[in-house]
């Protein structure tokens, strides 16, 4: 930014949920109780409040302090990044008064942090997968279980393939897999002849954005299931 920013740093505990058509939301828990594997309340940033230089960097350090009694597992927080500085103008206002008139942003950016103690693992359980071919798009949905005590954090792809075996899409997504979800993928796939056609889901813990000492291995989950074209 060539305008000196205002940063102010603090925690949350929430994890990603689906609503009833399937699109992602991040559900924050105000004040989690002993049962859900938060570290909002023992994870800290130093410095919490600064200001950065334009066109400068600055180091934030975190310092967690977990009790002594803390369970093996994974505990998670959000790092919420709230930066401000400029001012975008206000156009079409009157300015007889030789008054500037301009809104002050605020950009607010949220990371995930994981804390791992001891023996963790994670897997996936997928069920109840369906697919529909709507207009020029298909659309699948299935429900998505984490099992062991850590997060599930992989990509979903799919793929559609017709009777002769030659596909005609395929999607790619990361995702993560906290308690329960039940996401919506949506890839256009244009005009298709009538007939049956064939959609291949995939589960797997590889993510091209994240290190691979990062994420838990699992193994790969699959499914599919036949879709009908009229």
């Amino acid at each position: 930014n060539p305008q000196p920013v205002e940063v102010t740093i603090s925690t949350l505990f929430g994890y990603p949920v689906t609503d009833s058509v399937g699109n992602l939301t991040l559900r924050v828990v105000e004040q989690p109780d002993a049962s859900q594997p938060s570290a909002a309340a023992w994870l800290q940033a130093f410095p919490r409040r600064l200001t950065v230089a334009p066109l400068e960097r600055q180091t934030v350090r975190l310092l967690a302090t977990p009790p002594a009694t803390l369970p093996d597992g994974e505990y998670w927080a959000r790092l919420v990044i709230a930066a401000k500085g400029g001012q975008v103008p206000i156009t079409g206002v009157a300015d007889t008064a030789n008054i500037r008139v301009g809104l002050t942003l605020e950009v607010r950016t949220i990371i995930g942090v994981s804390y791992r103690k001891g023996s963790v693992r994670t897997g996936l359980a997928m069920s109840d997968v369906r697919a529909r071919v709507v207009q020029d798009s298909l659309e699948v949905r299935a429900r998505l279980a984490r099992e062991g005590n850590a997060a599930f954090v992989g990509t979903v792809s799919g793929e559609l393939v017709d009777s002769a075996g030659a596909v005609r899409a395929r999607f790619a997504s990361p995702i993560g897999v906290y308690h329960v979800i039940e996401p919506r993928f949506a890839v256009h796939v244009g005009p298709l002849p009538a007939g049956r056609y064939r959609v291949r889901l995939a589960v797997s813990t590889e993510r091209e954005d994240l290190a691979p000492e990062v994420v838990l291995p699992a193994p790969t989950v699959r499914d599919s299931l036949d879709v009908r074209v009229p």
